[in-house]
Order: C-alpha cells, then sequence, then structure tokens
C-alpha cells in the first residue's frame, strides 16, 4: 500500500510514522509513507494557503488552488489510483469496519485541514470521501490522520505477522475484547481465572467469548444491538 499525506505541517508525522508497527510496515515494504506540504503547490508568493470566508465569520478558510494543485500533482507520482480522504468533522465517523475497507486499498491519499476548514469546492471538486474520528473539534487533520494510518496500515495483511492476533480484538467482531492476564498469576490478592490456566481449549474460547459479550454488554451495548442487525 501506498499512503500520501497532504498537509501544512509534514513534519508532526516524522516521529509516528517511524516507529512501532508503522515502522515495521515500512521496514517489511508492506506499505510507504510520503509526505507532501500543501504549501508548496501555492502559487502565492506568500505560500498562502488560506483567506477570509466569504460573507463573513471567524478564522480563515483553506484555500482551493493549492489543494488541488498538490491533489493533481501527487496522482501522477504513481500509477494506482489513490482513494482520497478529507480528515472533516462533517465526515463519516471512523470505525474499524471503515478500517478494514481502506485496508484492501492498493493507495491513500490522505488531505489535512487546518483553520476554519476547506473551502466548499475542495469537497465537492476532488472526489474524496470524507472522514471523522468523532465529535470533537482538533486543530487540524493530522492527528485524526496519523490515527487513521495507524488503524488501517496494522490490518494490511503481514504487518502484524500472524492474521490470528487480529481475530479477537475490540470491534472486530461487534464486542468488546475479554479481559487480558498475564504472569503472575496472583498480584496483590487479584487471581488470574483459573480456567484461563487450565489448558483447556473448549473451555477457554467460550470463557472468552462469554466475557466479551459481558463486558460489551456493560460498557458498549449499542454494539450489540448492532451486531444484531
Amino acid at each position: 500500500m501506498r499512503i500520501d499525506i497532504l498537509t501544512l505541517f509534514p513534519e508532526m508525522f516524522q516521529n509516528v510514522l517511524g516507529e512501532s508497527i508503522l515502522k515495521i510496515a515500512r521496514e517489511k515494504e508492506l506499505v510507504s509513507f510520503h509526505l507532501h506540504n500543501i504549501r508548496d503547490y501555492s502559487n502565492d508568493k506568500h505560500r498562502c494557503v488560506d483567506d477570509k470566508p466569504y460573507g463573513g465569520g471567524a478564522g480563515m478558510v483553506m484555500t482551493p488552488e493549492p489543494v488541488f494543485n498538490a491533489v493533481e500533482a501527487v496522482e501522477i507520482l504513481d500509477d494506482a489510483a489513490a482513494t482520497k480522504i478529507l480528515l472533516t468533522p462533517q465526515g463519516e465517523t471512523f470505525n474499524q469496519e471503515i478500517a478494514g475497507e481502506l485496508s484492501k486499498k492498493a493507495r491513500l491519499m490522505i488531505i489535512c485541514g487546518r483553520y476554519e476548514g476547506f473551502d466548499e469546492r475542495i469537497r465537492s471538486g476532488i472526489g474524496a470521501i470524507e472522514i471523522s474520528i468523532g465529535d470533537y473539534v482538533l486543530t487540524g487533520g493530522e492527528i485524526p490522520a496519523m490515527v487513521v494510518i495507524d488503524s488501517v496500515t496494522r490490518l494490511v495483511p503481514g504487518v502484524l505477522g500472524g492474521d490470528n492476533s487480529l481475530q479477537d480484538e475490540s470491534f472486530v467482531n461487534k464486542t468488546l475484547e475479554y479481559p487480558q492476564y498475564t504472569r503472575p498469576a496472583e498480584f496483590r490478592g487479584m487471581k488470574v481465572p483459573e480456567v484461563l490456566k487450565s489448558g483447556h481449549h473448549s473451555k477457554i474460547e467460550e470463557w472468552k467469548t462469554e466475557n466479551a459479550i459481558l463486558r460489551t454488554q456493560e460498557r458498549r451495548p449499542d454494539l450489540l444491538k448492532d451486531k444484531t442487525k
């Protein structure tokens, strides 16, 4: 997979893309990341990328020309067609299902907004899907982009090694993950459930399933409602 990131602050991504699972994905050559500064595509002598909104209002709005220029210039850097993504509070709420769909794409182009958002012609003109990571406002699209990149990259086949590591995770089966334990068997009076130490695989799987459902009922019952639809 190739992931192009269009942003006004490419330096924000350097450490994130160079650590942990994202670093492993790069080293395995399963995913490549390419940072592009939107300011480099501004025709303004001051490299401006924003202006006051028509009709008045607070803040500044990202102008269409640099974004269109950037998208078009980056698009031709690879033969694979890019699935374009705008990070915006107005987008569809990101979830594990969307992450799974995006992980099957050959190429993503993620466009990070700033200021008061995008000129509407950017939304309507570049053919992007719009994604939000939640019902709150951040300073820009860079942190949401990192969330999407991390979530999607770990689902690319081969990045985590064995596929079994993904099967029991929260949200995969419309439930939260069951409680996890490791050594020691007892810590400050708190004990690991005996069934997990029994070696009886069918009983262990039954325990995991039951406790995943119980935890979901307690903390996210809405997930179970979605599961029955």
